[in-house]
């Protein structure tokens, strides 16, 4: 297990990795060539943040199975609550930085078929 957990780790740190690199190709191709900085930047943001909010699931995911699997004690599980409410929370402020609004204002704000008419 402690394998398992330290897999899906280097996965999470290797995706958020690639994810900057991509989002960097990415934007200075935009900006460069395409739809121009201001754009470019406002794409980069959000591609720099899709990628880190993934790899954080994936650490939240290596956090539960190397606690709960590996060494389950009280103080462990107390270290991996801390843990996981911190990563929460900043995928909640990530999201809100991406999308611009509340996660629960999405249903709200998206028009539906007889708003278009």
């Amino acid at each position: 297990m402690r394998t398992i957990s330290a897999c899906i780790e280097a996965a999470g740190v290797g995706l958020m990795v690639l994810g900057a690199v991509i989002a960097t190709v990415s934007f200075l191709y935009v900006g460069l060539f395409t739809a121009g900085w201001p754009d470019a930047f406002r794409r980069y943001r959000a591609n720099l943040g899709r990628a880190i909010l993934l790899g954080l699931e994936l650490l939240v995911a290596a956090d539960i199975i190397g606690t709960v699997a590996v060494t389950p004690s009280f103080q462990n599980l107390e270290i991996l609550g801390l843990i996981v409410l911190i990563r929460t929370f900043l995928s909640f402020s990530l999201e809100v930085e991406i999308e611009g609004r509340w996660p629960w204002r999405k249903a709200a704000e998206t028009p539906t078929k007889t708003d278009e008419l």
